[in-house]
């Protein structure tokens, strides 16, 4: 039976590099319970969403200092240390990507990602050169689960749904897509994404 995906699309972050603000904060506190508790205090989540949909670095370190200057100092490090919140490079899964395209995938980048940092990691890494198209969020003021940035990848790389494989690590970002019509599979581990990818008799796996 042939398949009727025409497209694979991957999330970057903690699919291909991980990432987590902890990596950075862990040298400014005793243990991680205690990274837990500022980033909850902080809502960091909350706020680095709006970084990932968009929103200048320098502005939302400045909103966040504001908001709790007690703090400032440990705020603007996320900025000035960044690249530590970067972890281990997958390097298995980048391989995955290289042999899909060696097989003739048309490869594409969907990811909730600061304009500004993800110029870093571009500098970083090579291997981004085998996608077709990038689509960052915080280029384009949308962001992952909202349907809206699948409406754009869409409309941009001009393939249905329905034909497009999406690999992502986030639960609500699956759902969505599942929603829409997209193939999916919620990546956990390289054997799992290797294993899913040959179920769906992706040629190369």
């Amino acid at each position: 039976m042939n398949s009727p995906i025409t497209a694979i699309l991957f999330d970057f972050g903690n699919v291909f590099v991980n990432w987590d603000a902890r990596n950075l904060y862990k040298r400014f506190f005793p243990n991680l319970e205690a990274v837990d508790s500022f980033l909850k205090e902080i809502r960091f989540a909350e706020w680095n969403a709006h970084q990932d949909a968009g929103r200048p670095f320098k502005k939302g370190i400045a909103e966040l200092s504001n908001q709790f200057p007690h703090y400032a100092g440990l705020i603007q490090a996320f900025d000035a240390h960044w690249e530590e919140s970067l972890g281990q490079t997958l390097h298995e899964n980048i391989e995955v990507a290289k042999n899909l395209k060696q097989a003739g995938w048309p490869l594409y980048l969907l990811s909730n990602f600061s304009a500004e940092k993800f110029e870093i990691v571009r500098k970083q890494h090579d291997f981004l050169t085998i996608f077709d198209d990038m689509i960052i969020s915080g280029e384009h003021n949308l962001i992952k689960p909202d349907a809206a940035i699948f409406e754009f990848a869409l409309n941009r790389i001009k393939r249905p749904a329905k034909e497009c494989l999406f690999i992502d690590d986030s639960l609500p970002n699956i759902e969505t897509a599942r929603k829409m019509n997209f193939i999916t599979i919620h990546y956990q581990s390289p054997a799992q994404l290797k294993r899913d990818l040959y179920q769906l008799s992706i040629k190369g796996y």
